[in-house]
């Protein structure tokens, strides 16, 4: 797992493309996405090709608030737990030392990305609120379904997050990602 650079924005469109029921946003959002948002998303890789993905942001009026944007798994990836992974790798980096909270919309449908932040938080021992933050025909024009926020927290202490992280390696990190260059 590595952050993603200028090189990962067309293959990130590609894995999104094959990770329905994800939002397809244009390739030059996802190459802004691996550029200026590169220090809260990260990228994984297997034998060079892209397999898992997340991106994010801090939101600028509240800085201790990690804003997940999008979690995408190939499906040859799927069952590994990477999405959780993925949001730990990124909340342990020193750009993420003040955060408090993780949020992100969800759809009701989306019962995967449901589960995942359910069980992170469980595991993260935090709490999970959620309500309707866009609804589809006051703010989505009827074109998208409905998306409700999850709020997560308060989430470990930054040092706690670290520790875990490094202290304490997913068994399988190093066999199923391989880091690449950016």
């Amino acid at each position: 797992m590595r952050p993603p650079g200028p090189l990962d924005g067309a293959e990130l469109h590609q894995l999104i493309h094959s990770c329905p029921p994800l939002d397809e946003n244009s390739t030059y959002c996802n190459l802004l996405q691996c550029t200026h948002f590169s220090a809260t998303s990260v990228v994984g890789a297997v034998d060079g090709e892209l397999v898992a993905a997340t991106t994010g942001y801090l939101i600028p009026d509240r800085p201790d608030t990690l804003f997940i944007w999008q979690v995408a798994v190939h499906e040859s990836a799927r069952g590994q737990a990477l999405g959780k992974r993925m949001l730990q790798h990124i909340l342990a980096r020193p750009q993420c030392k003040s955060v408090s909270h993780l949020e992100t919309t969800v759809t009701e449908s989306n019962s995967a990305s449901w589960a995942m932040f359910k069980a992170f938080a469980r595991d993260n021992n935090a709490t999970l609120q959620r309500r309707m933050q866009f609804e589809r025909d006051w703010h989505l024009n009827g074109e998208h379904d409905s998306e409700h926020l999850v709020r997560i927290g308060p989430l470990p202490a930054s040092e706690d997050r670290l520790a875990d992280t490094f202290d304490n390696p997913l068994e399988d990190d190093s066999t199923l990602l391989q880091e690449t260059g950016s």
